[in-house]
């Protein structure tokens, strides 16, 4: 459990940002400008990795991960873990959505229906 404890505690704190992240509101213009923020930073970290492998290898070992590859997939997984954890909640609220809309349609069919509905004399 101790050996490599530099990128366990990397890893950890990403997946807790992560949650952070997903935990927070999503509305308003700070949490777009931090996703923004997020996927420069990963562009660019994707365009060191792969203008200058040497350079992964040696964060790499840095961290105390043997391999380049090896750090590559760890973020990878992070990564993955907060994109599958976003759309979910996207798919949440957009479920939501639809039956906040389907119940209006609905009420609002009803009482077209109930005004121009023949009255029985």
């Amino acid at each position: 459990m101790l050996d490599q404890p530099l990128i366990k505690v990397i890893l950890l704190v990403g997946i807790v940002g992560v949650t952070v992240l997903l935990t927070r509101s999503t509305a308003g213009v700070r949490h777009q400008a931090v996703r923004r923020l997020l996927l420069v930073g990963f562009v660019l970290l994707a365009a060191m990795a792969i203008l200058f492998p040497p350079l992964l290898t040696q964060v790499a070992r840095f961290v105390g991960v043997g391999r380049g590859a090896d750090l590559l997939l760890y973020g990878l997984t992070i990564t993955f873990l907060g994109y599958v954890a976003a759309s979910y909640r996207r798919m949440r609220q957009l479920e939501q959505q639809n039956t906040i809309l389907a119940r209006q349609l609905a009420l609002n069919h009803a009482v077209h229906e109930a005004r121009h509905r023949p009255k029985d004399s």
